[in-house]
């Protein structure tokens, strides 16, 4: 299994953070809403077609305990199976900007109060950015580290129609550039293949939509089925049907062939937690022989982040050079 940033046909963002905080850092998933505006129904909205009853939380017993338990919790889980000493706390669930501003703050002041925990990362939507909230990250961002992750998911209307997104293409745009004008938080996008209709077209331009805009990262979904979801009801009338491992890997190798080589990937593809929930693809139970596969896609067809990018730069230049070696290195013999 691959190790390190060395030899990825990819940016990963553990390189980010190895040199931002000199070492590995984990993430402490935890969970302290419990809704959203979709959820909710407001302004005629529908709860998105792969959303289960968990809003994506990793671990569904988040939600029988306070923060501090969760953190405490988690982080020795984490710590026994991989000897973590630095961790992020992940507000991972639902839309965690949806809440009041005075709970947002305690629950960011309550996660810096450990030693261990390095920074923030905020998980939320285009439509749930007021300018307090704005305010509030860059105070945080003043103190320590804060990343937002911001499910954009598609910047096309027709699949934002289709996952019942509730917002638009374009209110994602506006939403990256109000963060980037108001704040310096590190800013990442959850990005959805596999809807359909989806053409190399759509990916090669979402890839240039994002080399535009002031994004920092990006972390790759494959659209799957969970039990209890609108989702589930068209597979089961034959009204979707998941892609392929192999398609979903291709489809990642043309989007990251123009993806710019500064854009670090935090993941390439999603995984199913809760393996008893899950209908289709079973693939999507397979974390790491599905992250192992896309990368094996990627060498065997002699190709890596950037290798169709245009560098704008003499430092992307120097990025794509490297990706482009690292590639190459790996296919050739090795010495004993």
């Amino acid at each position: 299994m691959e190790k390190g940033w060395a030899g990825l046909p990819y940016h990963p963002i553990s390189h980010v953070y190895n040199k931002k905080f000199g070492g590995k850092v984990y993430k402490i998933p935890v969970s302290v809403v419990d809704n959203c505006p979709n959820r909710m129904g407001l302004k005629g909205m529908e709860t998105c077609v792969f959303c289960d009853v968990w809003g994506s939380a990793a671990k569904s017993e988040s939600f029988t305990m306070d923060l501090h338990t969760q953190i405490q919790t988690f982080r020795k889980n984490i710590t026994k199976r991989f000897n973590a000493q630095n961790f992020l706390v992940y507000f991972q669930a639902y839309t965690n900007t949806f809440t009041k501003l005075t709970t947002l703050e305690n629950n960011f002041a309550t996660a810096l109060d450990y030693d261990f925990v390095k920074g923030l990362v905020i998980g939320t939507r285009p439509d749930c950015l007021s300018p307090a909230v704005l305010k509030l990250w860059q105070k945080y961002h003043e103190q320590s580290f804060v990343a937002v992750e911001l499910g954009v998911q598609s910047f096309f209307d027709d699949q934002l129609d289709f996952l019942k997104r509730g917002h638009s293409r374009q209110q994602s745009i506006d939403a990256i550039l109000r963060i980037a004008e108001n704040t310096q938080v590190d800013l990442g996008i959850h990005l959805i293949f596999g809807n359909p209709g989806e053409t190399d077209e759509h990916l090669i331009e979402t890839a240039e939509i994002i080399n535009d805009l002031p994004v920092s990262n990006v972390k790759l979904h494959n659209l799957h089925v969970l039990k209890n979801t609108t989702l589930e009801v068209l597979y089961n009338d034959k009204k979707f049907e998941p892609i392929t491992r192999e398609e979903y890997a291709r489809k990642v190798k043309v989007f990251l062939e123009v993806l710019s080589p500064k854009i670090a990937i935090q993941r390439l593809a999603a995984f199913a937690s809760r393996w008893d929930e899950l209908v289709a693809p079973i693939w999507a139970s397979d974390k790491m022989g599905t992250h192992q596969y896309i990368i094996d896609t990627l060498r065997n067809n002699n190709t890596h982040q950037s290798a169709k990018y245009i560098p704008l730069s003499p430092e992307e230049e120097q990025l794509c050079l490297q990706l482009k070696n690292q590639s190459r290195s790996l296919l050739e013999p090795q010495a004993d």
